[in-house]
């Protein structure tokens, strides 16, 4: 079985964590991911600290394995967030969406392990200087927010930038992407989209919908005039956010137009004004499963690649 210093790091079987998806990675998604040998992950998302104690409670009232939370550094809750993980005693915080470094002593502290999302090498220097346990690098495939690096090109500078262990994620699916990662020298993986189609996962079914019937041209780049681009699937609302977004409309409008977006994707399945997040891989799913079916088969699939690695090289 493919154990790597991550799994020692965290306490998991598998070097695998479950994207902090918000609307989507509760804490039953979350509990699920634990309990198949991942690292599962609750999003605080926007929300304040009475949702992310409910999430909380449910992972611990379905898992005894450890699991993390993400926290948006942009929410307009973080400072009580922040508090709360240190509370609740959370073995791993992941962050994105900005500079954790003012509450990384705070959560080291608490002996909670840190693990910003980046998406360049400037990033990554950073939060190593800063002190944070482990990096997520995120490839611009990936759903959501993205940035511009490919996860082939992003994964090998940022592993030569830090001397902490790296995660990769953006563009992962299947046994070939881990298999491919780790060749780049990460030490484990973030699956988002893959999670979208878990059993477990409470996302509208229109949602798992499209991330099944998606193809390689599925998806949609919007947000950059912005400065925040973000991938979605394509649909009326990508598409007429994306008209707008070269047009002569405000910038205050166009940011009006995405808010609750998300929201009417993922709970509501709303499919002309929804935003459905999804990345590049999303062309690669075709079946609902288990999250442990799901993490069995991916890593089943890499050790049988790595073992076999030298197939076409002689």
């Amino acid at each position: 079985m493919i154990k790597t210093p991550i799994c020692e790091l965290l306490g998991i079987k598998y070097p695998i964590f479950q994207g902090g998806m918000a609307w989507i990675a509760d804490g039953k998604l979350a509990a699920a991911v634990s309990n198949a040998g991942g690292l599962g992950i609750i999003s605080a998302m926007n929300a304040g600290t009475d949702y992310l104690k409910e999430q909380i409670d449910i992972a611990r009232n379905l898992t005894d394995k450890p699991f993390g939370v993400n926290i948006m550094l942009m929410s307009p809750h973080v400072e009580e967030i922040a508090q709360i993980v240190v509370d609740e005693k959370i073995p791993v915080v992941v962050t994105g969406a900005g500079n954790p470094g003012k509450y990384i002593k705070q959560w080291l502290d608490a002996d909670i392990k840190v693990i910003p999302v980046v998406a360049s090498v400037a990033m990554a220097k950073l939060m190593t200087r800063a002190g944070a346990s482990a990096i997520i690098a995120e490839g611009g495939e990936s759903g959501g927010h993205v940035g511009d690096v490919t996860t082939m090109c992003l994964i090998p500078q940022v592993c030569d930038s830090t001397t902490l262990p790296v995660i990769a994620a953006g563009g992962i699916a299947d046994g070939r992407g881990v298999s491919a990662v780790f060749m780049l020298g990460a030490q484990g993986v973030q699956l988002g989209t893959k999670f979208l189609v878990a059993k477990e996962c409470s996302v509208h079914q229109n949602y798992k919908e499209k991330v099944l019937k998606a193809t390689d041209i599925s998806t949609i780049t919007t947000g950059k005039r912005l400065g925040h681009p973000v991938r979605s699937i394509k649909n009326p609302f990508s598409r007429d956010y994306f008209k707008a977004e070269y047009s002569s409309i405000s910038e205050e409008e166009l940011e009006a137009m995405g808010v609750g977006s998300l929201r009417l994707a993922a709970i509501e399945g709303d499919e002309k004004k929804g935003c459905f997040l999804s990345g590049q891989i999303a062309g690669m799913i075709t079946k609902e499963q288990t999250a442990k079916e799901i993490i069995e088969e991916i890593f089943e699939e890499t050790e049988k690649i790595l073992k076999g690695a030298n197939k076409w090289v002689k």
